[in-house]
């Protein structure tokens, strides 16, 4: 089932006389369950499309839905909502609060949120059972990515994007996390949305998006090839 819905999405920035036209035309789908990865050059257009799924920037033109609400049409305060009830966010770097514990640093991200897993529960998912109170400096970098990732998890989001999440990683913590997130749409119906530059991981997808230039160069879905 879809749960975002793009069309003819374009974003185009004004840097003095130039407009620059990170997205140029950009539509797709977003499936709950699934794990759609997007991948392209520096410049493509990739964290771009990312922010705007998740509320953080607005397209210059074309619609956007998400469960059939239009994200562009959205207040302020509607996109807060947005963003703090429908969408988790995991970055390259781990934005943990240092003075936190583990279960702390999940549970202050969902302060508000109605219903949210506890965090006690959500480590213990994630392999890190007995580290709830252990503190970011005790743990190695894949832990703080997997506690990022339960604090994403924790608010049951609709939405997870992911920008290069195995970015300051070695490959086999990398790969690690690249199973714990594709696990984590397989078994909670999240839509997982990732960003990275690695090639190496296109296999995991159930939906590929390779981007150029701003524009969709090529969908893969279920081994098929589809093309703009």
């Amino acid at each position: 089932m879809s749960l975002i819905s793009a069309r003819d999405v374009q974003r185009v920035y004004r840097t003095g006389n130039i407009d620059v036209r990170a997205l140029d035309g950009v539509s797709l789908d977003i499936h709950n369950g699934e794990v759609s990865i997007i991948v392209g050059p520096s410049g493509s257009g990739k964290s771009t499309l990312l922010n705007i799924l998740g509320g953080m920037d607005q397209p210059t033109s074309g619609t956007i839905e998400c469960n059939g609400v239009r994200i562009e049409e959205m207040t302020n305060s509607g996109l807060t909502r947005y963003r703090r009830e429908s969408v988790g966010f995991v970055f390259q770097f781990y934005n943990l609060i240092p003075t936190l514990t583990a279960a702390e640093n999940i549970g202050i991200a969902s302060r508000g949120v109605e219903s949210p897993i506890d965090p006690s529960q959500i480590l213990a998912q994630l392999g890190l059972e007995g580290r709830e109170s252990s503190f970011p400096h005790e743990l190695s970098g894949g832990q703080m990515q997997r506690v990022a990732i339960g604090r994403a998890l924790a608010k049951r989001p609709a939405l997870l994007l992911c920008d290069e999440p195995t970015g300051a990683l070695d490959s086999v913590t990398g790969d690690e996390v690249m199973a714990t997130l594709c696990e984590s749409a397989h078994t909670s119906n999240t839509a997982v949305v990732i960003v990275t530059h690695n090639e190496g991981y296109v296999g995991l997808a159930d939906q590929l998006i390779r981007l150029r230039d701003g524009r969709i160069a090529e969908v893969v879905r279920n081994n098929v090839v589809s093309l703009p």
